[in-house]
This record gives structure tokens, sequence and C-alpha cells, in this order.
């Protein structure tokens, strides 16, 4: 069974920490948000505090800037450092698929399970569009069966939350969740 996760900014970690700690639910919080562009040792650093302070699962954003001049070597660096720093927890890759062509997103997704994280994940919800169905078809094609696939923003009824499951997600994002599971 999927317990509910909570994702916060880091800022509000370690107070969500504290009011979730005899509760079932996950916690998550973000690194590199919303743009990827901090440096590597920033992000682990991010990664690492997050952690610290209770933080079960880290959503980070992939270097773009790297992913864009075609550095694979520094995309997977990045990516790496955060789950090292990570320990235990669950990382998923922020690969912003509204700003990259169906090449790009096979590439961030084939060098999101070469660095050991977790999940690919579609979007930071802040770019001009969240998942679509082909984007989480293409990812879930590039990954496999085994990895995660999580679809995030612009999920807005069970129809739209159906339709992502079916295409491959493993896991949705949603601010109409209760909506989605009343309809």
């Amino acid at each position: 069974m999927n317990l509910p996760l909570f994702r916060v900014l880091p800022i509000w970690s370690k107070l969500a920490a504290k009011l979730l700690k005899k509760s079932p639910c996950k916690l998550c919080s973000v690194v590199g948000f919303p743009l990827g562009a901090n440096l590597t040792a920033t992000k682990a650093l991010e990664a690492e505090s997050l952690v610290g302070l209770g933080v079960q699962e880290i959503d980070m954003v992939i270097n773009l800037a790297a992913l864009k001049a075609q550095d694979e070597r520094e995309v997977v660096r990045d990516i790496e450092a955060v789950v090292k720093a990570s320990e235990s927890a669950i990382v998923k890759v922020i690969i912003e698929t509204c700003l990259l062509t169906d090449a790009e997103k096979r590439v961030a997704s084939m060098l999101t399970v070469k660095a050991g994280a977790h999940f690919v994940k579609t979007s930071t919800g802040f770019a001009k569009s969240g998942a679509t169905l082909h984007d989480v078809a293409l990812m879930r094609q590039t990954v496999g069966p085994d990895f995660g696939v999580k679809a995030s923003g612009g999920i807005r009824d069970l129809q739209s939350a159906l339709a992502m499951l079916e295409a491959g997600a493993t896991r949705l994002g949603t601010s109409s969740s209760i909506a989605i599971v009343t309809s």
C-alpha cells in the first residue's frame, strides 16, 4: 500500500517532519528547485541536510543546462551526488518534459536510471505545462517496466489520473487529489 506523501519546500522540512513524526505519511522535499541550476555540491548538501531533518524522499531537478549541452557525464555526476547524499531516501529526478525534445526526454530518463535514482518525474509545476500521456508513455518505454515513473502537473480529474496510470505512471503528483478520489 502506498502511503500519502507530502512535498514541502526545504524551509518547511523540519517543521513538517516534526508534525508528521507519528504519522504513517512520508515527507518529501526538493533539491535544486525549480531550475536545477544549482552547483552539484550545493544539491548534494541540500539533500543530505533534508534527510537529516527527517525527509524520506527527495525530488531533484535535473541539470537542464548540462542536458541541453549534451554533457551526459555531468548530468550523471549531478544525479549520483544527490543519490549518494540522500542515503536511503528515494530520489526522483524531475526532467521538466515540457522544455525537452523527445530525444532529450529519452536521454534524461536513461541517465536517471544509470545514475541510480529511483524515479524519473515529468515536471516541477513551475514551467509552462505538466505531464502529458505522450511523455509518460515515452518515459515508461525508455526506463522499462521496473523503474519508477511519476506523472506530475495538470492531473485534475479521475479520468486524467487513470489515463496517466495506463500510460505507465507508477505515481501521480497532483494538487487535486481530493477531487480525484471523490469524483
